[in-house]
């Protein structure tokens, strides 16, 4: 993990070993200008947030960041849809296509393309965004720095098998990928009922271990551990992880079980030209 710092706007850098030409950062809260519960660097449209600081927060990170474009901002609905960014049109990329939503999804406005929890492209003018506060963002690049993709990983994500969707969507043998697991909520603060486990288990049975029970007939739960195992039942070998708990670093992270009313950290992934 390495902090970069520009204009007092944080990040991480993975820490993995990117294939040239590739470039990724996931962002902290610090060095913007939303206030109250979003305080300060909040970087989505859709938690009730004042539209113009968002939209100053979201230009300071591409002038700090050096960015080449406007990311392409998902509207996350924790399912498993993956958007082909190479084929995005132009006019519809700053659109408010999209933010997260709750666990609980949410309808989209008319003329807003279908929620996507996952997007990748092969084009150096295409930034693959997620938006988290607690959910586990995956990037993904191929070896040969021909192609990235970012993830959306909820739990409901995860049990959908959106890891999977996009590894078929990019199309390369899962070999040939690096996948690094940023920032979300660890096992020791999260905890879901038996029911989720049951769906998680679904998807991956030999995931058991991510859960630990308590007395109270909940479950503990470890998102990067279970990524690790979809990763691995999908042949990709090279994972990387920043070990980092939103929940507990109030200070750098939103986190949504901790505070309900809060902002977005963004987890960012694209191509430099040749």
């Amino acid at each position: 993990m390495r902090l970069e710092s520009r204009a007092n706007l944080d990040w991480l850098t993975p820490n993995w070993p990117a294939p040239a030409g590739v470039r990724a950062l996931s962002t902290w809260r610090t060095g913007g200008v939303s206030e109250g519960p979003y305080a300060s660097l909040n970087l989505g449209d859709h938690v009730g947030d004042a539209p113009q600081a968002v939209a100053e927060n979201r230009r300071r990170l591409r002038f700090a960041a050096g960015l080449p474009a406007e990311p392409i901002w998902l509207r996350q609905v924790h399912g498993i849809g993956v958007a082909d960014l190479d084929h995005a049109p132009r006019n519809a990329r700053n659109a408010r296509n999209a933010g997260e939503v709750g666990e609980a999804g949410c309808a989209g406005e008319a003329g807003q393309r279908p929620g996507q929890d996952a997007a990748f492209t092969r084009r150096a003018d295409r930034i693959c965004a997620i938006l988290t506060a607690d959910c586990l963002p995956i990037l993904l690049a191929a070896r040969d720095g021909s192609a990235v993709a970012a993830v959306h990983a909820g739990w409901r994500g995860l049990a959908g098998g959106v890891i999977g969707a996009t590894v078929a969507a990019l199309g390369l043998p899962p070999g040939e990928l690096i996948a690094w697991l940023g920032p979300c909520i660890g096992p020791e603060r999260y905890e879901v009922g038996a029911e989720v486990r049951a769906a998680l288990l679904a998807r991956q049975p030999d995931a058991s271990l991510a859960f630990t029970a308590n007395t109270s007939g909940r479950f503990r739960t470890d998102l990067v551990r279970i990524a690790k195992i979809q990763l691995a039942g999908l042949a990709v070998a090279a994972v990387h992880s920043a070990d980092q708990c939103t929940h507990s670093d109030r200070a750098r992270y939103f986190s949504h079980r901790r505070d309900a009313q809060t902002g977005r950290q963004a987890t960012l992934i694209w191509r430099t030209a040749p």
